[in-house]
């Protein structure tokens, strides 16, 4: 079976859609060292909890110690989910050993998360699984288009993240 490449620009942005549909469905892309579905869903919460140590290493160079300390209800925002299936999503990734909780330095009364050794470890697997698979898919793509699909990828999220951040107003869709 052919697949038909969208003729207009109408056709091909509303391809995208159903292209990210495809691509979240497809992520378990059998390469190297593969990872489990269960292990995946625990990746959504451990990235979550990864990226805001990374965003609190960074602010303590700027003087912001314990602005990326992330608790179960920041994981139900942050996913989107209703505040008792982060907890679960949470209780599972400490079951596995890849969360610990933890007193927060800011408020000792709050519980925060952090990254596991064993997380991080999964963490470290599922980057370079990633990786595997990006290459495995672009294998026929020249360099060029790999880095240029990566570069306005990443331009993609860093967009959706400022929408999310965006306080509400006149601009905000209704």
């Amino acid at each position: 079976m052919t697949k038909r490449e969208p003729k207009t620009a109408e056709e091909l942005l509303d391809a995208v859609g159903p292209a990210f549909g495809k691509l979240r469905r497809s992520s378990l892309l059998e390469v190297e060292d593969p990872i489990s579905h269960k292990d995946l869903s625990r990746t959504l919460v451990l990235r979550i909890v990864l990226e805001a140590e990374q965003d609190d290493t960074e602010g303590e160079a700027g003087g912001q110690s314990g602005a990326g300390e992330i608790t179960v209800g920041a994981v139900a925002r942050h996913l989107g989910v209703d505040p008792s299936v982060a907890s679960r999503m949470v209780s599972d990734c400490i079951s596995a050993g890849h969360l610990i909780r933890a007193a927060s330095q800011q408020d000792g009364r709050r519980t925060v998360l952090q990254l596991s050794p064993e997380g991080r470890e999964l963490m470290a697997r599922f980057v370079r699984h990633q990786r595997s698979a990006f290459e495995c898919i672009t294998a026929d793509w020249t360099e060029r288009e790999r880095l240029d699909f990566a570069r306005l990828m990443l331009k993609y999220v860093d967009s959706q993240d400022a929408l999310r951040h965006r306080r509400p107003g006149k601009d905000a869709p209704r």
